[in-house]
């Protein structure tokens, strides 16, 4: 099975040895070694949504596990094991800026963004970063104050609220996970024909 890791800028892993990974070399554990997820092992995800949220760079992964796998979270968001291979690897910073921006876009409708917010969405034109970002804080602080003052009168309906969000989120999280996935393919596959 192929999993998704995440590296530091540098290239190298996140803590000690901090040796530099490379594609098709192998990093293990003595076979001894007590495997325990977010403490001792070579970590991964089996999607990149998860392995994102743990990733301490954009250098992305895809990786192979070893010997004694260990899975961590429920739902399983990520393992840990005795030894990983990279099968392929890229600086996935613009990607991973792209898709913030496509999630983004794909719940602007819910909210009346500034115009300067949906041209940085659109183009990722960083010379209006700044500015669609500051636009887009001063909304969400206005809609902040709405929506509390909604909640304020709608307590009673919380609990089919949350289910349904909840619902909605782990949809929403698999779409995700299915563009970045698709993403980062392209961009592994770009790399490989370098």
């Amino acid at each position: 099975m192929k999993y998704w890791h995440f590296l530091p800028a540098d290239g190298k892993l996140a803590y000690e040895p901090r040796e530099i990974v490379k594609v098709k070399h192998t990093l293990i554990l003595p076979p001894d070694t007590r495997i325990i997820p977010c403490n001792v092992g070579f970590h991964a995800s089996a999607r990149a949504i998860d392995a994102l949220q743990y990733a301490p760079g954009p250098i992305a992964c895809i990786v192979t596990l070893h010997g004694t796998v260990v899975s961590h979270g429920n739902p399983v968001d990520k393992y840990a094991a005795q030894g990983r291979t990279v099968l392929a690897m890229a600086d996935a910073t613009e990607t991973i800026r792209a898709f913030s921006r496509w999630c983004a876009l794909s719940v602007i409708h819910l909210w009346d963004a500034p115009q300067i917010v949906y041209d940085y969405l659109n183009t990722g034109d960083e010379k209006i970063r700044a500015a669609a970002g500051d636009a887009a804080w001063a909304a969400a602080g206005d809609a902040a104050w709405d929506a509390a003052r909604a909640a304020a009168w709608d307590a009673a309906r919380a609990a089919a609220r949350d289910a349904a969000w909840a619902a909605a989120g782990a949809a929403a999280k698999t779409n995700q996970n299915t563009q970045l996935e698709k993403m980062l393919n392209k961009l592994l596959s770009q790399e490989a024909t370098k």
